[in-house]
């Protein structure tokens, strides 16, 4: 009888675990997502050229941890674009989409995890539409075992076109050197505009001198920011209605001047219906000096100049300049001392004099490559982020440890007085007498550095790389250069310890060092390394830029 209780029993609390367990878990569910709003140049067009295209396109965000492996169809109810606008599939939509006159479908195998395009059309205003018309364009999805939130954009034809003038700045230019900044746009939609926000973007080197109440100030210091450090941004907003087929200027002035550290640099200006403008920085402030920037109409088309703008790629200019200026890179001389079997620690690297800052903002390439040659006798156990072990001339090998010899890259950016360090871990195999290895920094050669064409001094370029034995044997004083010619610019004393350019002493080390960024005794991957200020390291060839941006390279 105890027994079949206990076995009526155990079936009881089994019976209660499956009723509590549900019979499957939550259908995923996906969002949606396409503009708020697109406007539509009216029909025909300008010039005769045909209506204009404007480009739609629908995105699938699935924030879910993991793929959907179910097929899915998206659909778009296109009755009522009917009289108000043509559609057509964008020529980049793959073939898992069709077009009817009714609708279009689009289907999909799977939705894997993050954000993708669901389709990109191409709409223009239909033969016979009235400017103001409207429609709403919705997409919605389904999938057996998900739920889907549809999105909707509503489709207008006609609406304010905010179109700016290209200013006449000069290109070259000398450090505080001054340029003013002439802002002419003109509304060439059919819909005016109430309040218009004029927005001003400098790099490094260059500064916007006046301040107006009507402005907000913001320097982009943190992750993420595009292209360079520091860019200061400038939102003005510019109240008033702004007529169509009318031209306006700001009549503040604007004044560009070149800082003492100027070099290659860029300035981006646009004009934005007001609240269509891009987001102000977290830290963005308002001076209170009692002046304001205002826009006047003008009396003739100077411009060649709250719906949405029909074509918002003609509300922005940009501008690059080059200022006569220089960058002094110089490499550091380094020495170490230790007993064999001992692992000491080794900082390589250089610093910029300046007193230019350098910055290829447009390829996003490195600035500078630090070729690193190690003293016969020791071997790389612990090698920073951004550098390639290599062969002794200078040739690709598989593995970054026990290298002879290391390529490291500084990323896009070397600012005015940085210093770039790369700090390794050395173990002494061997106490060679007199070995001697040396750092170079300049311009990436298939050999290993060059100098760079704006540095003024190439005797600096070069530094030795001095081990020695730590039981007070005769050590090999590091000088600045290795080069016959040069004269040896800085030694590594204890006056060079406190202009920064000493060599590094070694002691016995087990774990990996945190300090610097920090080192894996394996050779693993850390992040970016500085001494005196933070490290401007950005992906060259990752380049997705923040604001809109012409294709082009930078020397």
């Amino acid at each position: 009888m105890r027994k079949r209780i206990s076995l009526l029993a155990a079936c009881g609390i089994a019976a209660l675990g499956l009723a509590a367990t549900p019979a499957h878990a939550a259908d995923p569910a996906f969002t949606l997502a396409g503009p708020a709003e697109v406007g539509l140049r009216p029909h025909p067009g300008q010039n005769g050229g045909g209506p204009q295209k404007t480009s739609v396109a629908f995105r699938l965000v699935n924030d879910t941890a993991s793929t959907f492996g179910r097929q899915s169809t998206f659909t778009i109810d296109l009755g009522g674009l009917k009289g108000i606008a043509d559609v057509a599939l964008a020529k980049q939509q793959g073939s898992d989409c069709a077009l009817t006159e009714a609708a279009v479908t689009c289907k999909r195998p799977a939705l894997g995890k993050g954000e993708s395009t669901v389709v990109d059309l191409d709409l223009r205003a239909a033969e016979g539409s009235k400017a103001g018309a409207t429609a709403n364009l919705t997409v919605t999805g389904k999938a057996d075992g998900a739920t889907f939130q549809a999105a909707t954009t509503k489709v207008r034809v006609g609406g304010p076109d905010l179109v700016l003038e290209r200013a006449p700045l000069k290109e070259q230019q000398r450090p505080g050197d001054k340029q003013n900044l002439s802002i002419v746009f003109a509304n060439e939609g059919t819909e005016p505009v109430r309040g218009v926000v004029l927005e001003m973007r400098t790099t490094h080197g260059i500064d916007l001198l006046e301040r107006y109440d009507n402005c907000s100030y913001s320097e982009d210091t943190g992750e993420g920011r595009p292209l360079n450090t520091d860019w200061s941004t400038v939102q003005c907003l510019l109240e008033g209605e702004y007529e169509p087929g009318s031209v306006y200027g700001v009549d503040g002035p604007l004044t560009l001047k070149a800082a003492p550290h100027a070099f290659a640099d860029t300035v981006t200006y646009a004009v934005y219906a007001d609240g269509h403008q891009p987001k102000a920085g977290a830290t963005s402030k308002k001076p209170a000096g009692g002046k304001k920037l205002a826009a006047q109409q003008r009396a003739t088309a100077g411009a060649s100049a709250r719906s949405v703008d029909l074509d918002p790629w003609n509300n922005l200019q940009e501008f690059d300049f080059r200022t006569k200026n220089n960058a002094d890179l110089v490499a550091w001389p380094v020495a170490l001392a230790g007993a064999t079997g001992e692992t000491v620690r080794a900082d390589f690297g250089f610093r910029n004099n300046g007193p230019a800052w350098v910055a290829e903002l447009r390829s996003g390439e490195s600035v500078a490559r630090t070729d690193i040659v190690l003293p016969a006798g020791t071997r790389a156990t612990a090698v920073p982020a951004g550098c390639q072990g290599v062969n002794a001339d200078g040739t690709a090998r598989e593995q970054a440890l026990g290298a002879p010899r290391y390529f490291c890259s500084t990323g896009h950016v070397v600012g005015e007085r940085e210093r770039f360090s790369y700090p390794f871990e050395l173990k002494i195999e061997q106490v060679v007498a007199n070995a001697a290895g040396s750092v170079s920094v300049g311009r990436w050669t298939p050999q290993g550095t060059e100098g760079q064409p704006w540095d003024p001094n190439h005797a600096n370029d070069k530094a030795s790389v001095v081990i020695s034995a730590k039981d007070g044997g005769a050590t090999p004083s590091p000088t600045a250069t290795v080069t016959a010619t040069a004269s040896p610019t800085a030694t590594a004393s204890s006056s060079a310890t406190s202009a920064g350019t000493t060599g590094t002493t070694g002691t016995t080390s087990t774990t990996g060092i945190t300090a610097n960024g920090g080192l894996a005794a394996t050779g693993s991957s850390v992040g970016p390394l500085a001494l005196g200020g933070a490290v401007l390291v950005a992906a060259g060839g990752g380049l997705v830029l923040a604001f809109r941006r012409r294709t082009g390279t930078h020397a």
